[in-house]
């Protein structure tokens, strides 16, 4: 990650380094000077790196994006032990030729790769895991364009710091002993799952055309609410739940549209089946999205 403080944030840093940050950012802003102020450098331990990698299950099949790469260690990790792809997102020229050499020794430079670039330049869209150890403040400023971007079921892993108001989906206690800027022998990693959108109002359709309704949905992240309507009649949905892209809620009461609809979405279309009746299946279409 960038080193320039408050636009940009330095990622892989240990306690004490991030209070040199945030002070050394007051400073500037006193100063009138907002765009380059640096801070020092600290690789995230290895130990902390492999449980990152494996909290978001990386495999073969993933990209992993390190947004502020450093010497390159997470997607190098992520390359040799877990057969992925990566991407490294660095400023520092020199820890980018570091990272490169490191990976033509590790025999994985030709599955990984470090640019110079500007950590909110960097296009998210072929990410599948994201790995972030940036400054709380930077996480809170990426949230939108993490969620504009990666597809939905994409993993987000950041290593201490929340990111904004997003509430993990789990969050492991690690051991951070062999980091010397540690002020105590944990540290939290949180992971997050990219929600699909779904708000907005929808028009669902049964097998055979019978039971169609309408549907509404709410959100925030990956907290969803929404209500049903048919013949003149609106119910709350019960159990709204949305993971990636699998949603499932119940429609209560026992008319003929009542039910237990579990299914996937794909843009501004939904299918799946009815739980405990998988002939029974189901399409949904976005008529609107929320704003």
């Amino acid at each position: 990650m960038d080193r320039a403080v408050p636009q940009l944030a330095r990622t892989h840093r240990g306690a004490l380094v991030v209070a040199f940050a945030l002070v050394a950012a007051a400073t500037a802003r006193a100063q009138g000077n907002e765009t380059f102020v640096y801070d020092p450098y600290v690789p995230t331990p290895q130990s902390i790196v492999e449980r990152m990698l494996a909290l978001a299950e990386v495999g073969a099949s993933d990209v992993v994006v390190d947004l502020g790469s450093g010497d390159g260690r997470i997607v190098i990790t992520a390359a040799k032990q877990f057969g992925a792809r990566g991407l490294g997102v660095e400023i520092d020229r020199s820890l980018i030729a570091q990272a490169e050499a490191a990976a033509r020794k590790e025999g994985v430079a030709d599955r990984v790769r470090f640019v110079a670039r500007d950590l909110f330049d960097t296009d998210l869209r072929e990410a599948t895991v994201l790995t972030l150890y940036l400054l709380p403040e930077t996480n809170r400023k990426l949230l939108p364009k993490i969620l504009a971007e990666m597809p939905p079921g994409a993993r987000v892993v950041s290593h201490r710091f929340l990111v904004g108001d997003w509430r993990p989906d789990a969050t492991v206690v690690v051991d951070a002993e062999d980091d010397w800027t540690a002020l105590h022998s944990d540290r939290n990693v949180h992971l997050f799952r990219v929600p699909a959108r779904v708000a907005g109002e929808w028009e669902l359709v049964r097998d055979g055309g019978a039971g169609a309704f309408g549907l509404s949905f709410g959100q925030t992240q990956q907290f969803i609410s929404g209500t049903a309507a048919a013949g003149g009649v609106r119910v709350d949905l019960v159990r709204a739940v949305l993971d990636g892209r699998d949603i499932r809620f119940v429609v209560p009461g026992a008319g003929p549209v009542a039910g237990d609809y579990a299914g996937k979405v794909d843009g501004d279309v939904m299918t799946g089946y009815l739980v405990g009746d998988d002939q029974a299946r189901w399409r949904a279409v976005r008529r609107r999205a929320e704003q």
